[in-house]
């Protein structure tokens, strides 16, 4: 039987690190399914989920945790099958305006409360091309429940952009379903 495993992986960055992972997962039997990873500052981080062989899963996580004598920290959790969610939609929410401290908090914030969830987020800070500036750019792909009003999510988070002087848009997409989990 096969054991399905999520992992976050971080350390400080160096060529390869993310051989160093895949060699002990191959080594064990497993598969390597999908993964999200980054060097961010000057760390490698990232989360991924295996398949493995139920029988080799403490061998793998004992030698995965051997890594850390390299640098590299690995946490290793069951990948346990969950009720299917509730029906959702869904869409895209993109951000682009002059950093400040408490964008994500009060965008997150304003999500949760209406049960939106937030299935992938990629933020970054750049130079905005004539000022200088730094400039906050965020897109995240967000899965909002058929029973919520998506007009009111939008008036909501027009409201902060308005007060924090940023833009938003917000979009759904219609060709995709909500992720099986």
């Amino acid at each position: 039987m096969q054991r399905m495993l999520v992992m976050t992986v971080v350390g400080p960055d160096r060529t390869g690190l993310g051989d160093s992972v895949a060699g002990l997962v191959t080594e064990h039997g497993g598969n390597w399914l999908e993964s999200r990873m980054s060097r961010l500052g000057g760390h490698f981080a990232g989360i991924l989920r295996v398949e493995v062989p139920e029988d080799k899963e403490p061998q793998l996580a004992a030698a995965l945790q051997k890594l850390q004598s390299r640098g590299l920290t690995v946490v290793v959790h069951p990948d346990e099958p969950k009720a299917a969610p509730p029906s959702a939609r869904l869409s895209v929410l993109e951000i682009v305006g002059q950093d400040r401290p408490g964008i994500v908090r009060q965008i997150s914030h304003a999500l949760a409360s209406f049960g939106v969830n937030v299935e992938e987020l990629h933020t970054e800070c750049s130079s905005a091309a004539m000022s200088g500036e730094t400039l906050f750019k965020a897109r995240a792909t967000l899965s909002i429940p058929d029973s919520c009003d998506a007009s009111q999510i939008r008036r909501q988070l027009e409201k902060i952009a308005e007060d924090l002087i940023i833009e938003i848009s917000l979009a759904e997409l219609r060709t995709a379903t909500a992720p099986v989990r």
